[in-house]
């Protein structure tokens, strides 16, 4: 690509107002400014032979944009399981982040599909989405999105290996039916409210209404409206957003680098059939229009649970996508002691974090409000302690360093591996740490990674 600030923190803004599918995202991502043979690259090594990409200038609506045309050069059976596509992405050579973005589309995919049919993840045969062609705009997209340097701190993993700035403003992490709860996207990659289309459309099964019922499962927890006449949004194209995306804003503060517009294959009466992406570097200011997350905290009081229970029911939020979780002493009527449970969400997740709470306590009615929070950006290191690597938190601002901790799972780890203090390894951690430039006030290392 020919951008020449690629080198700095990125973050990426999709403009789905008008609808969105995989060829129209693609098409939206090379022109501005991924390069077409890592994206060809990246589609050939998990059907190789099979497919090849075509990008060409046209309009729309009087607006001129990129067409990215993926030609068949196999013939197509279509009709493929889950499990063979993810063999295919675990024996393709990709790379990671790469890899693990694909997957997470195509396994959010499968569950609303299986959701919709009724029937177990693995046994899901997808149609239109088990093409070629699908199968090119899925893994070409996130090819796309790691070449343009915006996929970096995608859930789950696979980091990019250098600690990017969030693009998230307002925004909301929807991963509600991914299958792995709290996923959620890259941090460096919103989007607008998504537009669906009404009306019907025929499908593999017959003809059925617009939204079709994989793109409602897949917008669970996302903000989308009908937008229009016909079938706006596909299911490829919805989970793409859905999966890749950190959450929904309108356009975030940034300094804008390059703009690509992709267009759809119809030409629409009343507006411009095309998808946008806008890539620049996220505005630092850490003020009204800093990088702030909605999200939704739920709330029950407690008076009758087991005290001994409730690491565990703190520690089951957590693996149920929470982003925190916590209690509060309080007194209830008639001077009963009792805890306060607060559960801080994205709000895709918080129905089921609702149902988690009614399954783990004893309580029998919740309440949810919303929230602001504004998190500083952060990255982690390592230091070794005696032999033992044990992770270092760095947060940081505007350039500098503003905290420094040890991951204390890991100083707990060494302590008992090393049979020392805990204390004694959190000493030794911190002190590694400043010996390394981790320190307050100190400039951001390179090399941070993107998880812990």
């Amino acid at each position: 690509m020919n951008d020449p600030d690629r080198g700095e923190d990125r973050c990426a803004w999709l403009d789905v107002s008008a609808g969105v599918s995989g060829d129209m995202l693609l098409g939206a991502l090379v022109d501005a400014g991924a390069a077409l043979e890592v994206v060809q690259s990246a589609v050939d090594s998990v059907i190789p032979g099979t497919v090849r990409l075509v990008a060409h200038e046209t309009a729309r609506a009087g607006m001129r944009a990129l067409k990215v045309d993926v030609e068949l050069l196999a013939a197509d059976q279509h009709h493929r399981r889950w499990s063979e596509i993810r063999d295919r992405l675990g024996a393709a050579d990709l790379p990671d982040v790469v890899r693990e973005s694909a997957h997470a589309v195509f396994e959010r995919l499968a569950v609303a599909e299986a959701r919709v049919h009724g029937t177990d993840v693995d046994d899901v045969h997808f149609h239109e989405v088990g093409a070629w062609d699908s199968i090119a705009d899925v893994v070409g997209t996130c090819a796309a999105l790691a070449d343009l340097g915006v996929l970096g701190g995608l859930g789950g993993g696979g980091a990019s290996g250098v600690a990017g700035a969030s693009c998230v403003t307002g925004a909301s992490n929807a991963s509600g039916v991914a299958g792995a709860p709290g996923a959620g996207g890259s941090r460096r990659v919103t989007a607008s409210r998504i537009s669906l289309g009404s009306g019907s459309v025929r499908v593999a099964h017959g003809r059925v209404p617009v939204p079709v019922p994989a793109v409602l499962e897949l917008c669970r927890g996302w903000d989308v409206t009908s937008g229009g006449d016909g079938e706006l949004a596909t299911p490829t194209g919805v989970a793409l957003v859905t999966a890749l995306a950190g959450g929904q804003t309108a356009m975030p503060a940034m300094t804008v680098h390059t703009v690509g517009i992709g267009a759809g294959t119809k030409e629409q009466p009343d507006r411009a059939n095309v998808v946008r992406v806008v890539v620049g570097q996220p505005d630092r200011d850490r003020g009204a229009d800093g990088p702030a997350e909605r999200l939704q905290v739920i709330e029950a009081n407690v008076d009758d649970l087991d005290p001994r229970l409730w690491p565990t029911v703190i520690d089951g939020m957590l693996a149920a996508g929470a982003a925190d979780a916590w209690t509060t002493p309080m007194t209830m009527k008639r001077g009963r002691p009792a805890q306060l449970l607060s559960v801080l969400a994205a709000p895709s997740l918080v129905a089921g974090l609702v149902d988690v709470v009614f399954a783990s306590t004893s309580t029998i009615g919740v309440r949810v409000h919303d929230v602001i929070r504004w998190a500083l950006d952060r990255g982690w290191s390592d230091v070794e302690v005696s032999g033992q690597r044990v992770g270092i938190k760095v947060a940081h601002q505007q350039g500098r360093i503003v905290n420094v901790a040890a991951e204390f799972r890991d100083v707990e780890a060494a302590a008992v591996a090393l049979g020392l203090p805990v204390r004694e390894v959190l000493d030794a951690a911190e002190a590694a740490a400043a010996a390394a430039g981790l320190t307050r006030g100190g400039g951001i290392p390179d090399g941070l990674r993107d998880t812990p």
